[in-house]
């Protein structure tokens, strides 16, 4: 785990490095499909991603529910891309982001929508939040951008908390390598594997049970927050795998010693 410094740090960098890329062409970096764009056409692109990740997937998300009674959650809104999209889908949306400057820029694009609510976040956790409660989480070209691993395992855990019992959490990761990338770089982000993010599902409870694209920078994963009984199960059940394998690694490597 990063030391309590280093991580305050970095928090810092995103948070000013992402305040200046909004300040400079906030769109461009939410989207860097074009730097020229026009309000109808950024919002509908926004509109484009939910249709494709959000509407083709409504069993998964609603489960039976009402989509106009959900409360769902987007991290990572920037500036209100595709919190608009949600929007029009959901019941009431609730969108964080790291940069006040972004925040700024979505509250004035969204402010015809009473039920969207936007929130500047400290970059690793809900807190903010207050005592919400989500039926849905999403999230979007963000977690690709983040350095830190702990940063990204700390969201998860906090989506946990917020999230309803089987609900689900759908989103993007790194997941291509960055040999390039320094260990600060707020742009190309930490890359995990799928077993990396299998890993994280049973340390923050949650059942990965789709994943999508690993291997690229649109690694999409489906996270679903797991009954509190079966949860309990699921973490015992891993723990011991991972004791019987690392006894049979250890037995093996005994045996090869003692063969020589």
């Amino acid at each position: 785990m990063m030391a309590e410094s280093d991580l305050t740090g970095q928090l810092q960098k995103m948070q000013r490095e992402w305040d200046e890329r909004a300040r400079e062409n906030a769109r461009f970096y939410v989207n860097t499909e074009r730097q020229d764009w026009t309000d109808a056409e950024f919002f509908r692109s926004g509109e484009g991603t939910v249709a494709e990740e959000i509407l083709t997937d409504m069993i998964n998300i609603c489960q039976g529910q009402d989509p106009k009674r959900m409360t769902v959650l987007e991290i990572g809104c920037g500036v209100g891309r595709v919190t608009r999209a949600l929007a029009q889908v959901f019941g009431q949306v609730y969108g964080v982001d790291i940069s006040g400057e972004m925040v700024r820029q979505a509250r004035a694009a969204l402010a015809d929508l009473p039920h969207v609510h936007i929130f500047q976040n400290n970059g690793k956790d809900l807190s903010v939040l207050g005592g919400a409660r989500f039926d849905f989480a999403f999230s979007s070209i963000v977690f690709q951008h983040i350095p830190s691993r702990d940063v990204i395992e700390s969201y998860i855990r906090a989506v946990h908390a917020r999230l309803r019992r089987g609900r689900l959490f759908k989103f993007q990761v790194q997941g291509a390598a960055t040999p390039d990338a320094a260990p600060d770089d707020t742009w190309l982000g930490a890359t995990l594997s799928e077993q990396d993010a299998r890993d994280i599902a049973v340390r923050c409870g949650f059942e990965m049970r789709y994943q999508y694209g690993p291997g690229t920078q649109y690694f999409w994963l489906w996270f679903f927050k797991r009954q509190f009984v079966v949860d309990w199960w699921y973490r015992g059940k891993y723990a011991l795998l991972i004791a019987y394998q690392r006894g049979r690694g250890r037995a093996s490597r005994a045996l090869h010693k003692y063969k020589r």
